[in-house]
């Protein structure tokens, strides 16, 4: 039984091989995204308190924007990663789950840059097309791993 689980477990590796690289992707983004927040949340002129952003921060702050970028990731990771392992468990095809992973963690990487880079109040604004693209990949792929387990 134990060599079984270990095949099963390296066949997958194999098959959803670029899906995990994917994933890693998209998790070190968050990681990324952590370090700058605490970096600009430390760096704060009148006083740092942990875990707390101040209140009068708006998009004119890169310590607000940087905190917002980490907690977007956070809030959008979710669903993603779940549906992912699910699909894999399930045996959904590895070529569309590898390109859905990918147009997501290239998504996330772009909504990142663009809101580190852009500040503003205007909604929709250049960063929504990047954060838009990963949502519907998600969409797509919530709908269509549901069709395949029916």
């Amino acid at each position: 039984l134990t060599d079984r689980i270990k095949f099963i477990g390296v066949k997958m590796f194999e098959i959803y091989q670029s899906s995990f690289i994917g994933i890693w992707v998209i998790l070190t983004t968050i990681m990324i995204q952590a370090m700058v927040a605490i970096r600009f949340h430390r760096g704060q002129r009148g006083g740092y308190k942990p875990g707390i952003i101040k209140p009068e921060l708006n998009q004119s702050s890169i310590v607000f924007r940087s905190y917002r970028t980490f907690q977007n990731s956070l809030e959008n990771i979710v669903p993603i990663l779940g549906m992912t392992f699910l699909a894999m468990f399930a045996g959904y095809s590895s070529f569309k789950l590898a390109i859905i992973i990918w147009v997501y963690a290239i998504a996330r990487i772009g909504h990142m840059i663009l809101y580190y880079k852009i500040s503003t109040e205007k909604n929709p604004s250049p960063r929504s097309l990047p954060w838009a693209i990963g949502f519907l990949a998600g969409i797509y792929f919530m709908v269509d791993l549901g069709i395949f387990l029916i």
